[in-house]
């Protein structure tokens, strides 16, 4: 208990310089905030209390964030018990323990940021893995609200991405089985799957594809799988699992500056690189099955089992229960009820319409398996095939009126168009672009796109 005590006392001083405001005395009350907390968690019997009592007698609403993770962490019974009695009378409402609703009445409140949280996160996550300091040193102007940065449960990279995976002919890929799922991507004819029973233990593999850097991000609590181009501006971001997250999705972060990076958006959110307009390119992915990708890319290479790891890579295993239920494993600030939580829905995020995000609910789109849509002055076409699986192409000037669900497409004038990955192909030799675009749980991009259009 000395060494822990010690350990954070000392990464709560180093993270809290005196800054040159002319205000020490404030500044050192800041500190003496912080440490109040961080004793909570490491200090004695008789520091405790000291620790309660300051806590009690200065509590501001700015307090409320510290105090939820202290509660997630105490070791010393009664602490608590102590610090929900102060929150109770403070803001007047009754959740109990309830952790999840504790944070929803803070994340639907304006955010109220002590001046010295980052400090106080960096050291109390430095306890769990030491790394984490560097996410919270308070570098640029974080772009998300610190409060919803949540801690995942793991260490860095401790949900341990693919790098540079091994990959096998699909004739050889004989633990696949026709029905299982798979996200197949296809760059400059470059053809790879990756089985969701693999990936969903190692939730991202970094690789270049059709030689092209790449990361494709899985995560598993929403559902969502992105694959991002990782080279921007001549810079290529080594990107891995930060170990957090934020409204129940992944935050990545990248090895050169330790910034954290929306898994959404594909932009660092905190760290030296927030702020710097830094947005990853996406590429196209789609979620079918395994004999259906096989069949349309008999070329394609797919994940080995000797992925490095010992994991139970058979179909369903991983995040069964959670999978099964539409209960969510952590909080976020609201939720829409049109669609069940982990319905899932189809999603386009536009490059030059971002502030204008779509979602198609999957129902809909099996119903309809010629969909034309317009995201602003962007016009497109959602064909979906009779594995589920979906793709997006900008449609332009054309209409399209029938889809034989494999490779024909016809439009208006009756004009065949051939289906492939990186494009439809007209028999004129006109083309028109697949529009990136991947499937998500309802709950997850409503989380992070709360004025999304949704289409159902």
């Amino acid at each position: 208990m000395n060494a822990i005590r010690s350990l954070v006392v000392a990464l709560a001083v180093i993270a809290m310089p005196l800054g040159a405001t002319g205000q020490p005395r404030a500044e050192e009350a800041e500190r003496a905030d912080v440490r109040a907390f961080l004793t909570l968690i490491a200090g004695g019997v008789t520091e405790l209390a000291g620790a309660m009592r300051r806590i009690e007698s200065t509590w501001k609403p700015s307090y409320l964030p510290m105090a939820l993770e202290v509660i997630r962490f105490a070791r010393e019974r009664g602490v608590a018990a102590a610090l929900m009695g102060i929150m109770e009378r403070e803001f007047g409402v009754s959740h109990g323990y309830d952790h999840g609703e504790w944070q929803r009445e803070m994340w639907n409140a304006p955010a109220a940021r002590h001046p010295r949280y980052a400090a106080f996160k960096g050291a109390l996550y430095a306890y769990i893995d030491p790394r984490f300091a560097a996410y919270f040193d308070e570098a640029g102007e974080p772009l998300i609200r610190l409060d919803e940065i949540v801690w995942g449960g793991v260490r860095q990279d401790g949900i341990p991405p693919l790098r540079n995976p091994s990959m096998l002919a699909a004739a050889d890929a004989e633990y696949l089985e026709d029905d299982n799922v798979v996200f197949g991507v296809s760059v400059n004819g470059d053809s790879r799957a990756y089985p969701k029973r693999i990936l969903a233990w190692h939730e991202m593999f970094v690789d270049t594809v059709g030689g092209v850097p790449v990361a494709g991000v899985y995560c598993t609590l929403c559902g969502t799988v992105i694959l991002f181009h990782t080279e921007h501006d001549g810079v290529n971001h080594a990107l891995g699992t930060s170990g957090f997250l934020y409204r129940s999705n992944k935050l990545m972060y990248d090895q050169a500056t330790q910034s954290l990076w929306s898994t959404m958006r594909g932009t660092p959110v905190l760290g030296p690189l927030a702020g710097s307009g830094i947005v990853l390119d996406r590429g196209s992915v789609v979620t079918t099955t395994w004999g259906e990708w096989r069949r349309r890319h008999p070329d394609t290479r797919v994940l080995s089992l000797e992925t490095g790891h010992e994991r139970d890579y058979s179909e369903g295993a991983a995040y069964h229960d959670y999978f099964a239920t539409d209960d969510l494993m952590f909080q976020v600030p609201a939720l829409d009820t049109r669609l069940k939580n982990k319905d899932e829905v189809f999603t386009v995020l536009l490059a030059e319409h971002r502030d204008h995000p779509v979602a198609f609910a999957a129902d809909f789109l099996a119903a309809n398996p010629v969909h034309h849509d317009a995201i602003e002055s962007t016009a497109l076409v959602v064909l979906t095939d009779p594995s589920g699986a979906n793709r997006a192409y900008a449609s332009k000037e054309v209409t399209f009126t029938g889809y034989d669900g494999d490779r024909r497409v016809e439009d208006s004038s009756g004009t065949i168009w051939t289906l492939g990955e990186q494009a439809l192909a007209a028999e004129d030799g006109r083309e028109l672009a697949r529009i990136p675009a991947q499937r998500a749980f309802w709950f997850g991009w409503y989380a992070a796109f709360p004025h999304t259009r949704l289409v159902r």
